[in-house]
């Protein structure tokens, strides 16, 4: 039996992952337009929750490409909206924007995504924390609009992009678990 190059799993649906990495990040095209993200982290949910939603934290550990979070602002109730801006030396900012759908701390987050330089229409993006033993596993589900844009955002680098923004996260959570 063949096994299936990366490419070829991704058409599929298959789960993809680097051999090298291959416990901490998982990802899935379960659908024409969806991408699930798993990654597990050695910290309690409550803390992970708090990381992933106090703009404090945030700025800690959440960067894009070259720049680092400088707008970080947070209504965190269904309804309540965000927004992000990266900043970096040299480069032009970076900004995204949504609302709260579903706010169930320490264990669900539910909102929307729109990205104010790509006019790829609205992700909604869902995150469930799972804690057992005090490891926290994080799957976060992206709804695209369209397969196009799904694909679109699997060719830019959303695993490479989602491995080094995750391992940031496990950086900051084992400076404070």
């Amino acid at each position: 039996m063949k096994t299936p190059t990366t490419k070829e799993a991704r058409s599929a649906g298959e789960t993809t992952m680097s051999p090298k990495h291959e416990p901490d990040l998982r990802i899935e095209t379960p659908t024409d337009r969806e991408v699930v993200m798993t990654r597990a982290f050695d910290a309690p949910r409550a803390l992970v929750f708090d990381a992933l939603t106090r703009p404090e934290l945030l700025k800690l550990w959440l960067q894009a490409p070259g720049r680092t979070l400088d707008v970080c602002e947070i209504d965190l109730r269904p309804g309540g909206a965000y927004r992000y801006v990266f900043r970096g030396a040299g480069k032009r900012d970076v900004g995204m924007h949504g609302e709260y759908r579903e706010v169930a701390a320490p264990a669900r987050l539910a909102r929307t995504e729109a990205w104010e330089d790509w006019d790829a229409g609205l992700i909604l993006s869902t995150t469930v924390l799972t804690e057992r033993a005090g490891r926290t596993t994080l799957t976060t589900t992206d709804l695209y609009p369209s397969k196009e844009v799904r694909d679109s955002v699997l060719k830019s680098g959303l695993e490479a992009n989602a491995r080094t923004t995750y391992d940031k996260l496990a950086e900051y959570l084992a400076s404070v678990a």
